[in-house]
């Protein structure tokens, strides 16, 4: 290894170790080995060859000035060929072992990787909606990728780096000093005008690429938002894109720059050690050669001197930076547990009970909530602040009971922020309740399994979520197993089937980030037909036909009535005509039921619900009533039919 790799490597190892003051935790250490104890066996084996490719590397030169020394004291011709073929064995042996550590650290790195970005994902996916409500996505998925390949150098890198380096210093300094004290000693002088500039201008260097990092991200931020379909139309509709244009250009200037800065910092830096490695090397050859011309070295001995230290410089500064890049590792296992060590609050029981058999009810028994707090649910690190947010506690429900029996409908109506979509969230456990309980069939769904929930109960939002695949991989996401049939069965039923059949590829038809690539009365079909293939006993419809023209309403409460014939509905919806033929009506404000009944009853009482239907109508009649002739004009007249 010549003296100007050395100097790269030199460089690559002060960059790429960032000094941290936190001290070694044994916890944390305890963990990596549980996490490593997979691989143990595979990693055993990696430190041994190591071990014996640093031997390997001492060997060589060695031998090298053995072949100096046959020649110079012209033995016979047959030496020099056996040490030839010996120092070529050796190599192939340390090509062929490298090769094997290489595969053996890919392996161990790889698996690590795995195991890691598994464990992380596999609870990420535990974790509340108020985690993902408050999260950066950006930040989350940079655990599952940066500090998950920072951990894995510990092991494929760091590890071997430290046992193979330390091997070979010892070994080298050995040699070295049995074949000249004196000349070893002298060249080691030189070694602090080699490591520290590394140390100085790596920590330059890396400042420089954190910054350059810094900004890559901001771009990459920038790109992501205005990229998406969302983004572009936001900028269009009242962006100023000449101002996106110059904050764009402004960090990628500025990334230009320090790459520049970079280029040239560097070509100094190894400039300046190779003059240095060269210096050392005179060294050796003037001193060796003097000694060798008194008789008091071999000329081969001065030959191994030479090389030996072109294999002392680097495990020396490699040594050197060795405990910041083992902190640095560390810090990446302590954000990847930082991740692991968040509890989920709603965790499912090891024991779990059943859902009965046949037609479910819904029952709500004094539940009061509130939503937890950024504390319990999320990570500064995460949310990317300094402290999290420790308000909370505050209940947004109050004593809320109610029942559905099994085929009912119960709409839940009232203000915006009363509270309606809470009461939604807590039946399929997106959150739990602080007091009280929420039954499926009679039993408490926290004494339930999540699949079993997902079994029973199925929900449609308002904002109708797809994800950017397949109008297939959309569908199947509720019923893996279903047929191509089945597909097509509750695409008709949805009133999609026509258009999906128009479309060239058909069922592989990619919707587009959200959905984006169909109308909103389609995308919300699609989602209703999503519901009737999971075919739930229990439907959740949030809103679900909000924010659509009157003819995709018309096209969707078609299909939601296809979702809810014969099975338990709970309905929030904000324009009351679409629920007047419900079984029963809960006006919810400010957490509380206020008024239960029908839509003759509510109206005859002639309070909030009366209230809410007058808003709603006044300019189309003078005033409700219970008569017939006080309804809402036939263009607004239900969809939604009374479940048998």
């Amino acid at each position: 290894m010549d003296m100007e790799v050395t100097a790269w490597m030199s460089l690559h190892h002060a960059m790429n170790a960032q000094d941290d003051k936190r001290p070694f935790s044994r916890a944390t250490l305890g963990r990596i080995a549980r996490f490593a104890r997979p691989h143990r066996v595979m990693v055993v084996w990696f430190l041994l060859l190591s071990v014996v490719t640093a031997v390997l590397a001492v060997a060589t030169p060695v031998l090298a000035g053995r072949v100096v020394d046959a020649i110079v004291k012209g033995q016979d011709t047959r030496v020099v060929v056996w040490l030839a073929i010996v120092i070529a064995v050796l190599a192939l042996a340390e090509g062929g072992l490298g090769l094997l550590s290489r595969w053996l650290s890919a392996s161990i790195g790889e698996g690590l990787i795995l195991d890691l970005r598994t464990a992380v994902f596999d609870h990420v996916q535990k974790m509340p909606v108020a985690f993902f409500t408050r999260t950066r996505t950006g930040a989350l998925v940079s655990r599952l990728n940066n500090d998950v390949i920072g951990a894995q150098r510990a092991f494929s890198d760091t590890l071997s780096g430290v046992v193979g380096n330390l091997v070979t210093l010892l070994l080298t300094l050995v040699v070295m000093l049995g074949i000249s004290w004196q000349i070893t000693l002298l060249a080691l002088l030189l070694l602090p005008i080699f490591v520290l500039p590394a140390r100085r201008m790596g920590s330059r260097l890396a400042r420089l690429q954190r910054e350059a990092a810094a900004h890559d991200a901001a771009m990459g931020t920038q790109m992501t938002e205005r990229f998406s379909a969302p983004g572009a139309t936001l900028v269009k509709l009242f962006g100023r894109p000449a101002r996106e244009s110059q904050e764009f250009a402004l960090r990628a200037r500025r990334v230009r720059d320090i790459g520049v800065r970079t280029a040239m910092v560097q070509y100094v830096f190894i400039t300046a050690l190779t003059v240095v490695s060269a210096l050392a090397l005179a060294l050796v050859y003037g001193l060796g050669g003097w000694s060798s011309l008194r008789g008091h070295l071999e000329a081969g001995a001065v030959v191994s001197l030479a090389l030996l230290l072109t294999r002392l410089y680097a495990p020396l500064t490699a040594l050197a930076s060795a405990r910041v890049e083992v902190m640095s590792a560390l810090v990446s296992f302590e954000r990847v547990f930082e991740v692991l060590d968040l509890k989920p609050l709603v965790a499912e029981k090891p024991e779990t009970k059943p859902v009965p058999e046949g037609p479910v009810g819904v029952e709500f028994d004094e539940v009061t909530f509130s939503y937890p707090s950024a504390d319990k649910v999320s990570l500064a690190s995460l949310e990317e602040v300094a402290t999290l947010d420790t308000r909370g506690g505050v209940e947004v429900l109050h004593d809320v009971s109610f029942r559905a029996e099994p085929g009912q409908m119960i709409a839940l109506v009232g203000s915006s922020g009363a509270g309606k979509s809470t009461i939604a969230q807590l039946l399929p456990r997106l959150y739990d309740t602080d007091e009280g309980a929420v039954r499926l069939g009679g039993v408490d769904v926290r004494d339930l399994s999540f699949e079993e929930i997902r079994d029973t109960l199925g929900m449609v939002t308002q904002d109708g979520h797809l994800f950017h695949e397949s109008i297939r991989s959309n569908l199947v996401l509720a019923r893996p197993e279903a047929g191509e049939d089945d597909l097509w069965d509750v695409l008709r039923r949805a009133r999609l089937d026509d258009l999906i059949r128009s479309l060239p590829d058909g069922l592989d038809t990619i919707v587009g980030e959200r959905g984006y690539r169909l109308s909103g009365g389609e995308r919300q079909r699609l989602t209703i037909a999503r519901l009737l293939l999971a075919r739930p006993r229990v439907v959740i419809l949030d809103e679900a036909t909000a924010h659509l023209d009157s003819t995709s309403e018309a096209a969707v409460q078609e299909a939601l009535s296809e979702a809810l014939d014969g099975r338990t509905a709970i309905v929030i919806a904000h324009r009351l005509s679409t629920v007047r033929a419900a079984d029963q009506i809960l006006v919810i404000e400010s957490g509380r039921v206020v008024e239960r009944g029908t839509h003759e009853e509510l109206l005859a009482a002639d309070g909030r619900y009366t209230e809410l239907y007058r808003t709603q109508f006044d300019q189309q009649d003078d005033g409700p009533g219970t008569t017939d002739d006080d309804e809402p004009p036939a263009t607004d007249t239900p969809i939604l039919e009374p479940v048998a």
